[in-house]
C-alpha cells in the first residue's frame, strides 16, 4: 500500500502536492477541505500518510489529525501550514503528529518525510500479527510465535489484507486458519463490515446449498419465510469458507457463479441478488489432487486458488511452542482461577518432542487438562496426556530409566540435541544459529561440545 491523503483547500497547491507524492512513487487521495478527509478515513480507507493543512473550510486540519488518529493508532500525519507557531506545533504533536511543516513546502523536505513515514509504517506493522497489540486493537485472539515459518506467513497476510484477492489458506486441522482469514479481514478495508464464517463440511449436503444462498418463502416444504443466505448476510464484507475441498459438485457450481459474477438466487426465486463481498477459502485436502481425481472442479480450484497461504503445522514451528505453552498458561491461569500456573523444564521438554498431529488445537486442550490435574499450580510430566502412540515413540526415543530426575535430565538433553541440529541445519552460520537459539555464539559452541555435536 502506497497511497496517502493529500487534504489541502487550495487548487494549486493540492495539484503540485500530488504531483510531488507520485513523484515518489505514491498515489494520493486529494480532499478539498477537512470534512471530506473525515469522512474518507472514518469509512476505512487505508493511507500510508496523511498530509493535511492546518487551516481548512470547514472541519482543520487538528479536526482531520484526530479522526485519523481514531480510525488508525498508526497512521502518520503531517501536519503544514503558513501560520506557524509554536502554540500550532506542541498541539499537533501532543495529538500524534509525525511532523509540522511549514509553507512554502520544501519538496525534497516533504520527499524525505514521507520515505520516513513509510518506513515507520512498514515497521510499525512489520510484526503485527504476532503482538498484543493486534489482540488489543481488534478483540481477537494472539497469533503467538516467531518462527521464521509463521512470520513469512504473517508477512503474507498483511500484504494480501488490503486487496479484495480471494485467499486460499492451506493447512492440517487444528493450526488456526480460521483465526488468520480473521486476521486478513480486521486488516482490510471492509473491516467494519460482516465477517460470516461457515463450516462447510459441518452442514450435510442437503441443507448446505439453503445455508449458503438462503431460501424465498415457499420454495420448500416448511419454507413459512424468507431466509437470507451467508453470501447474502456477507454483503460489502468477508465470507469464509472453512473446509471448501468437502462441498458436492453442484454446489461448488453455484460458488463458482457467484465468484464470476457477484451474483445468485435464492432457493425458489428468480431475481438476481448482487453481492459486493471478499471470499476466504481454508481446505485440509489437497484440492489440486482432488481435481487430478475429479472430486473438486478444476475451474472453481484456480478461481480460489488466486493468493494461496499454508499455514504450518506446529511440528514445523517446535520453536514456537514454549511461547504457546506460556500463553495457554496465562489464559487457563485467569479461566481456571489457578494463579501462578507453570510448568517445569521437563514437561516443557516432553512437550518440544510431541509431534502434535492435532496441532495448536491439540496443545491447547493438553495444557488445559494439565492445569485441571496438576497439583500446587504446577504442571509437571505426570500431568501431560498424550496418546498412548505418542508415548511409544517418546518411549522410543528416550532413556527413562533409572529416576525421574535422570530419566527427566536426560530427555532434556536429547530435546537440546534435536533443537540445536534442526536450527544449525536451518541457519547460515553458527552466530545466525544461536540468535534463533536466545543464546550467544560462545553458549552454542559449549553446548555443541557438550551434547557432541561439534
Amino acid at each position: 500500500m502506497k497511497r496517502m491523503l493529500i487534504v489541502e483547500d487550495k487548487e494549486s497547491l493540492a495539484h503540485m502536492l500530488r504531483e510531488a507524492v507520485e513523484a515518489d512513487g505514491f498515489e494520493a487521495d486529494v480532499a478539498p477541505n477537512g470534512s471530506q478527509a473525515q469522512s474518507w478515513l472514518a469509512e476505512g480507507r487505508r493511507y500510508v500518510a496523511v498530509l493535511t493543512d492546518l487551516r481548512l473550510p470547514g472541519a482543520d486540519g487538528i479536526a482531520v489529525l484526530r479522526q485519523a488518529k481514531e480510525s488508525d493508532p498508526e497512521l502518520p500525519v503531517i501536519v503544514m501550514t503558513a501560520y506557524g507557531t509554536i502554540e500550532n506545533a506542541v498541539e499537533a504533536m501532543k495529538l500524534g503528529a509525525y511532523d509540522f511543516i511549514q509553507k512554502p513546502i520544501d519538496v525534497d523536505h516533504l520527499s524525505l518525510l514521507l520515505r520516513r513515514c513509510r518506513e515507520h509504517r512498514e515497521l510499525r506493522f512489520e510484526n503485527l500479527l504476532l503482538k498484543d497489540e493486534f489482540q488489543k486493537r481488534y478483540g481477537l485472539p494472539a497469533i503467538v510465535g516467531d518462527s521464521r515459518p509463521i512470520v513469512e506467513v504473517s508477512h503474507a497476510i498483511q500484504r494480501v489484507a488490503p486487496t479484495d484477492s480471494t485467499v486460499l489458506l492451506q493447512g492440517e486441522s487444528g493450526t488456526g486458519k480460521e483465526l488468520f482469514a480473521r486476521a486478513i479481514h480486521q486488516l482490510s478495508p471492509r473491516r467494519d463490515r460482516p465477517f460470516v464464517a461457515i463450516n462447510c463440511a459441518a452442514i450435510p449436503d442437503t441443507l448446505i446449498e439453503n445455508e449458503l444462498f438462503g431460501h424465498e418463502k415457499g420454495a420448500f416444504t416448511g419454507a413459512t419465510a424468507r431466509q437470507l443466505g451467508k453470501f447474502e448476510l456477507a454483503d460489502s464484507g468477508t465470507i469464509f469458507l472453512d473446509e471448501i475441498g468437502e462441498l458436492g459438485f453442484g454446489v461448488q457450481s453455484k460458488i463458482l457463479r457467484v465468484l464470476q459474477e457477484r451474483r445468485f438466487e435464492r432457493i425458489g426465486g428468480t431475481a438476481p441478488i448482487d453481492v459486493d463481498l471478499r471470499v476466504i477459502c481454508a481446505t485440509n485436502r489437497d484440492l489440486g489432487e482432488a481435481v487430478r481425481r475429479n472430486t473438486f472442479r478444476d475451474d472453481l480450484y484456480f478461481r480460489i486458488h488466486v493468493f494461496p497461504v499454508t499455514i504450518p503445522p506446529l511440528r514445523a514451528r517446535r520453536e514456537d511452542i514454549d511461547a504457546l505453552v506460556d500463553f495457554f498458561l496465562q489464559r487457563f491461569a485467569r479461566e481456571l482461577a489457578r494463579p501462578g500456573l507453570k510448568m517445569t523444564d521437563e514437561a516443557r521438554a516432553l512437550l518440544r518432542a510431541y509431534d502434535w498431529p492435532g496441532n495448536i488445537r491439540e496443545l491447547q486442550n493438553c495444557i488445559e487438562r494439565a492445569a485441571i490435574l496438576c497439583d500446587r499450580n504446577t504442571i509437571e510430566p505426570r500431568d501431560i496426556s498424550v496418546s498412548a502412540a505418542t508415548g511409544d515413540r517418546l518411549r522410543d526415543a528416550l532413556d527413562l530409566s533409572g529416576t525421574l530426575s535422570d530419566a527427566a535430565e536426560r530427555a532434556l538433553r536429547a530435546v537440546e540435541r534435536v533443537k540445536i541440529a534442526e536450527t544449525l541445519e536451518r541457519s547460515a552460520s553458527r552466530n545466525e544459529a544461536a540468535e534463533a537459539l536466545g543464546i550467544s555464539a560462545r553458549q552454542l559452541a559449549a553446548k555443541l561440545k557438550e551434547l557432541g555435536l561439534e
